[in-house]
């Protein structure tokens, strides 16, 4: 718990050290120090918690230039920090660090995830680590205050309304729904033991006008209302898999659709995460809008790939063309990885999805 800490970008392909810095947060203010009990304990269990991934945050004097940012949160249980690297031209540098001892706000309010989205329509994304949401510049913008959870899902969950926040809590029990802009509730509910798994999407047509909001104690909700009666979107994963708009359950090593059933097993493979049952991917990796599925073989000798043989009439940009969704997608590599969402609606009676903002160069 001691000594030096370094970031380090590496070649993909032969594994070349390509730039270094030191890690922008480092586990105390004084490197010679074991003390690192303002993460949560004095082991070095709560600082080493890490999320992340990549976003597209101001990083060019409060603008958004269009290359996405690396980001690195460490803690989440106590104090909270998360910070913006680049790396441009074969250097790597911070932009900004959100730090909660330093900008209070955030302390205590993070999950084992972090998920990011335009929250306030400025073209910059925000960060979702939880109960809180971090602006585009780094700056505290707004928390819950309900504390940690181990589930989360962030997407227009209602159908024309702004980017909303799914998340089961730990410590206060229950779930709750709020704005990822203000972070004000459209329902909570407390009260209980910890309620460790929850998902948020659109899984059948029982109702057109919001996403079913489902939690492993609370049950099944309408995400527009909290009232009880909608169809289950399951506990664990998603994954857009057959040919309708509609998305399917994933869980351990199957897929399962919402008044069908099971529809694939994959035999020989297993989930990730213990009771989260997490696959190691889903993302629209082949590019006509559905989904992959990626599980680790049961003995973990090799990576399975599935990919679905379902023919489908709905015509749509890829998954991956739109920004949030890819940035998403990025964030599923860490702790209890969650699925990736679209910042629009996708289910039944959905309008033509906004033409991708996507240049390369």
């Amino acid at each position: 718990m001691t000594g030096p800490e370094y970031f380090t970008i590496f070649d993909g392909e032969t594994g070349e050290e390509l730039a270094t810095m030191y890690y922008p947060i480092p586990r105390n203010n004084n490197p010679a120090s074991a003390d690192v009990s303002d993460w949560g304990d004095n082991y070095g269990n709560r600082v080493d918690r890490f999320t992340g991934g990549a976003s597209f945050v101001s990083d060019t004097a409060g603008m958004t230039s269009g290359r996405p940012s690396i980001i690195h949160q460490r803690g989440y249980y106590t104090r909270m920090t998360i910070s913006a690297l680049n790396y441009q031209d074969g250097q790597l540098s911070e932009q900004w660090t959100y730090d909660s001892n330093v900008k209070p706000g955030g302390f205590g309010q993070g999950n084992h995830q972090i998920m990011t989205i335009d929250a306030d329509g400025d073209g910059g994304m925000e960060l979702i680590p939880g109960a809180a949401t971090i602006n585009d510049d780094g700056t505290f913008r707004c928390s819950t205050g309900i504390g940690h959870g181990d589930a989360l899902h962030v997407g227009e969950l209602i159908v024309g309304d702004r980017p909303t926040v799914f998340m089961p809590h730990e410590g206060a029990g229950g779930h709750d729904l709020h704005y990822a802009d203000n972070c004000e509730y459209i329902f909570n509910v407390t009260g209980g033991d910890d309620n460790g798994r929850g998902v948020a999407e659109y899984v059948s047509d029982a109702n057109v006008n919001a996403a079913s909001c489902s939690s492993s104690k609370v049950g099944d909700v309408h995400c527009d209302t909290g009232n009880p009666g909608a169809p289950s979107a399951g506990s664990n994963f998603l994954i857009y898999w057959d040919a309708d708009e509609v998305r399917e359950l994933a869980g351990g090593n199957t897929i399962y659709k919402v008044g069908v059933g099971t529809i694939l097993t994959a035999d020989g493979c297993s989930a990730n995460n213990g009771t989260k049952s997490t696959p190691t991917l889903t993302a629209d990796l082949f590019g006509d809008w559905r989904e992959e599925l990626v599980l680790r073989e049961s003995n973990n000798s090799a990576l399975r790939v599935y990919t679905t043989t379902d023919v489908t009439d709905i015509r749509i940009y890829t998954l991956m063309h739109d920004p949030t969704y890819r940035m998403q997608v990025s964030m599923e590599q860490a702790s209890y990885n969650q699925p990736p969402h679209v910042p629009f609606h996708m289910g039944v009676g959905m309008q033509m999805p906004p033409t991708p903002d996507i240049y390369v160069r």
